[in-house]
């Protein structure tokens, strides 16, 4: 039986605005769950002044984010409610014969019209709320530059990757699913093998850590685990923020970890250890690996889930035009998917947070919890962290679990 495209119509209107209020509400419940008390593992790192600083951080970028999302809701609320996203199709399709260019451009048009929106907001945060906070070390210069690099591989990719969809449809018409679940896993296999080394300069340098006392520990620990470590780098996150990080990226030979020059500013060679013990143990127990394979079957989902959207003309109905075509089908496809979205987004991260646990015990079983509890205290410290986030917020949002929890674990 064939859905009406009022169905439709209402379904994605009906979505649409569920996902607007249920993130609403799961940010007011995590706004005020903030509590003053600061737990005794944390009283010699966070001084009270910090802790209130923090969450007036937090409570500033809740709010910006509140007003960048409602202007989005409302704004897509209406472009759908009055057909807009059918009368862009139904133009491109008068003007422009050939199916990709058609694709290329409706999509660019919406990327244009996302990016003169969200750009304002992006200022306000990194040269206001950022540099209030102690955060932004972003010049004006490098913010512009990222924007044009951003811009610059959103074509390349989207071409590429609208190039390599809108092909295989008009090949197959039916039963295409497979062959873009195919082409989009090879896309994610090769993006994770390659990111750290064609990805990551664009925007940052890596440098190979020098010979010293750190490299020279890292080395004695990894010969312990029996991890073969090539590539150990720096990268220069202090161009932009005082916010430290570490990750592991690469598949095989081509894994590569990545110290942030803020992290090992910031912390003693053991706590580096520490951190990069936890980052092993995502390897050594196949995390890496299990997460690939999640991805790779979610896409699956997501491509069979696409040509049905695919095949529904009345969903085209619903958004305006007479016609399904590939771009149009990923509009329609975007709003459909998200109770799905939703689920395995919750999935993700209990698996998520299931893994950080392990890789946290991995690391105190090969090096030492009491360093990698002091390096995660510090961090929670530096990035003005939520000490207390609502379980419901929790359950839906965080891929790691609250420091609390971990401490409890370490110590």
């Amino acid at each position: 039986m064939s859905l009406s495209h009022e169905f439709w119509f209402w379904l994605i209107i009906v979505l649409l605005s569920f996902n607007y209020i249920f993130s609403n509400i799961l940010e007011y419940l995590n706004d005020k769950n903030w509590n003053t008390k600061i737990p005794n593992s944390l009283k010699n790192f966070y001084k009270k002044n910090d802790y209130e600083l923090a969450k007036k951080y937090k409570v500033e970028k809740s709010k910006l984010s509140f007003v960048l999302n409602s202007f989005n809701f409302f704004l897509t609320f209406i472009v759908i409610y009055f057909s807009g996203f059918g009368y862009l199709n139904n133009f491109l399709d008068l003007k422009i014969e050939n199916v990709f260019y058609q694709s290329l451009s409706f999509f660019f048009i919406i990327f244009v019209l996302n990016f003169i929106i969200s750009l304002p907001f992006s200022i306000y945060s990194t040269f206001y709320i950022e540099e209030k906070y102690g955060f932004n070390r972003t010049s004006v210069k490098t913010f512009i530059i990222d924007k044009i690099k951003s811009i610059l591989i959103f074509i390349f990719l989207s071409s590429f990757l609208i190039f390599m969809g809108s092909k295989i449809i008009e090949m197959l018409e039916k039963n295409f699913w497979f062959l873009i679940w195919i082409s989009l896993s090879t896309f994610v296999v090769l993006l994770n093998m390659f990111y750290a080394k064609l990805i990551v300069p664009i925007f940052n340098k890596l440098t190979p850590l020098e010979d010293g006392t750190l490299k020279e520990k890292i080395r004695a620990y990894a010969d312990k685990v029996g991890y073969s470590i090539e590539n150990i780098f720096l990268i220069d996150g202090s161009k932009r923020s005082t916010k430290a990080n570490a990750f592991f990226s690469g598949l095989g030979p081509k894994k590569t970890i990545a110290l942030y020059d803020t992290l090992v500013k910031n912390h003693s060679e053991e706590e580096l250890v520490a951190v990069l013990a936890h980052e092993v143990g995502h390897y050594k127990k196949n995390h890496i690996f299990i997460n690939l394979i999640i991805t790779i079957v979610n896409l699956g989902i997501i491509s069979f889930l696409f040509e049905l959207c695919m095949s529904q003309l009345n969903l085209a109905l619903a958004l305006g035009s007479n016609n399904m075509n590939f771009h149009l089908g990923i509009i329609a496809f975007s709003f459909i998917y998200s109770p799905f979205s939703l689920i395995s987004g919750i999935i993700s991260n209990i698996i998520s947070r299931k893994n950080e646990y392990e890789a946290d015990n991995f690391a105190k079983e090969t090096y030492g919890g009491k360093p990698l509890a002091l390096a995660l205290k510090k961090l929670s410290v530096s990035l003005l962290s939520n000490l207390y986030p609502h379980p419901t917020y929790v359950f839906f949002h965080y891929s790691h679990p609250p420091l609390l929890r971990r401490l409890e674990k370490l110590e």
